[in-house]
């Protein structure tokens, strides 16, 4: 145990160790519902045939780490590198009198560990493109007028998550509304409204949709 912990603080595996920390706090405050699952929203589309995205998004289609949320790639890319970088350290940097080499050396063993995260990475995002297409495919007709379960702290016109279900595991919808409204965890909420621009949807009560 003192040797893994003794491990993971080395530079440069503390790096990723607290990259690592991140993402599991990351993830735990999502499961709540106080953040949403794909919180950087980045657009990354492999289906776009004539155009190209630029920036970050075209990294990640270049790499085939598109098609998932941001917050997932980030967290694999971590959790594979955190790995390499961890052996590195156990079966080699610890055994050699670096010294204050051990800092640029361990730069270089933190980029080349980030380089052979990528493949890993793109090879689990694989299997799990098809789970979001099927939510990106959930188009405004196919839902507006039904009726979801508020699954965040509370919904804002920047923030908000819903459940609605589906027959299966549910899907988890980005739903918008003035804070002024209340809406609560547990709330019953009707989708009114698609708002393509933020891929989310304008809710409202049930007794406003019904008219009373």
């Amino acid at each position: 145990m003192d040797v893994f912990v003794q491990t993971a603080l080395s530079f440069p595996t503390v790096l990723f160790s607290f990259l690592m920390c991140l993402a599991m706090l990351y993830w735990c405050v999502a499961a709540l519902g106080i953040l949403e699952v794909d919180l950087l929203d980045i657009e990354a589309d492999s289906a776009l045939d004539s155009v190209q995205p630029e920036g970050l998004a075209g990294l990640l289609l270049r790499l085939g780490l598109n098609g998932v949320p941001v917050t997932l790639v980030l967290s694999l890319l971590f959790f594979f590198a955190w790995l390499a970088s961890y052996f590195v350290e156990l079966l080699l940097l610890s055994h050699l009198p670096l010294g204050v080499l051990r800092y640029p050396l361990g730069l270089l063993v933190a980029l080349a560990a980030l380089a052979l995260a990528v493949p890993p990475s793109a090879l689990l995002c694989r299997p799990l493109r098809p789970l979001f297409l099927k939510l990106q495919a959930t188009t405004s007709k196919s839902v507006l007028g039904q009726i979801a379960v508020v699954r965040s702290g509370r919904v804002t016109l920047q923030h908000g998550e819903a459940v609605l279900e589906d027959g299966g595991a549910g899907l988890i919808l980005r739903v918008r509304a003035d804070e002024a409204r209340g809406f609560k965890r547990g709330d019953r909420v009707v989708l009114l409204e698609y708002l393509e621009g933020e891929h989310a949807y304008r809710v409202i009560t049930e007794d406003e949709f019904q008219g009373r």
